[in-house]
């Protein structure tokens, strides 16, 4: 006889290893803790198979969980295709959502898939820029939520996590060792100041190798080791890492990620957006491990 797999749990399953945990997770499918525990232990009954690894301070998925993850996606996705196309929706319409470029990873296509799911018919213009120019556009009535990295929320912010600033470099670069140091940042990039102070203060000579309003231009710079630069912890692309300097390089502070809303424009849709963006940052983690409940 045929057993079928339980798409409640498989939701469950997923959003835990996407969210960081099963509180964030039960937060995000607005389920209970338990709720979510209870839903994995059955997956992992019906199975056979151990899919979290719980022996550690950190739960990890293990190797059977990180194949399972590849089929549940798609099995959800499948779900929320038929689902999506076959029933109709009351919510129709369009956010706009403003986040800096440096930290639409991993979060946002996150937020955004799940937030698809839930509202099919909903359309979210993202708008990639810099913390003032967002802030600019909303302060215009022209965007409903932004994110923003900032020193401290102003007035109407709600802070939803503090990350550390790191030098991030090329895996394995040297660059960082040059002097003067190399740098590569965008120009209206917030970070390029606190950058710039530490330096100044730690008496390290430096030079601006490339100034770019492009991404790629100063993600193909840094990754090629010619220069370094500067990012919160979790938001950094695969071809950078943290660079580790034993101290020849100053400590930066650390930023915080803050959310701005226009409450009074957003309908249903809208404010289910906001409180999944507020889920997923919630516990200060943008880092894509799961953490132990």
């Amino acid at each position: 006889m045929p057993r079928n797999l339980d798409l409640t749990a498989l939701r469950s399953f997923v959003a835990v290893a996407d969210t960081g945990g099963v509180t964030k997770a039960a937060g995000f499918l607005s389920l209970t803790q338990s709720a979510v525990s209870m839903q994995l232990k059955r997956l992992e009954e019906s199975l056979g198979l151990q899919l979290l690894d719980r022996s550690a301070r950190q739960i990890a998925l293990t190797g059977s969980g990180e194949q399972l993850l590849a089929y549940a996606r798609r099995m959800l996705q499948l779900n929320d295709e038929v689902y999506s196309r076959l029933t109709d929706t009351a919510f129709e319409g369009e956010v706009v959502l403003g986040v800096p470029h440096d930290i639409i990873y991993p979060a946002i296509p996150r937020v955004l898939q799940q937030f698809h799911a839930d509202y099919p018919r909903m359309r979210v213009q993202l708008l990639s820029s810099f913390t003032r120019s967002l802030k600019q556009k909303f302060d215009h009535g022209d965007v409903h939520i932004i994110l923003t990295t900032e020193d401290v929320a102003t007035t109407g912010g709600e802070t939803l996590a503090e990350l550390p600033l790191y030098w991030m470099g090329a895996p394995g670069g040297t660059a960082w060792r040059q002097r003067p140091l190399r740098l590569a940042f965008a120009r209206n990039c917030i970070f390029r100041g606190s950058a710039l102070k530490g330096l100044e203060a730690a008496g390290v000579p430096w030079e601006i190798a490339v100034e770019s309003d492009a991404d790629r231009t100063i993600e193909a710079t840094v990754s090629a080791d010619l220069a370094v630069t500067a990012m919160l912890e979790g938001t950094e692309p695969p071809q950078y890492e943290r660079i580790q300097h034993g101290g020849a390089l100053p400590e930066l502070k650390g930023k915080q990620i803050n959310c701005y809303s226009r409450a009074d424009a957003l309908d249903q849709a809208g404010q289910h957006l906001h409180h999944l963006i507020r889920t997923f940052y919630g516990q200060g983690r943008v880092e894509g491990r799961v953490a132990a409940e």
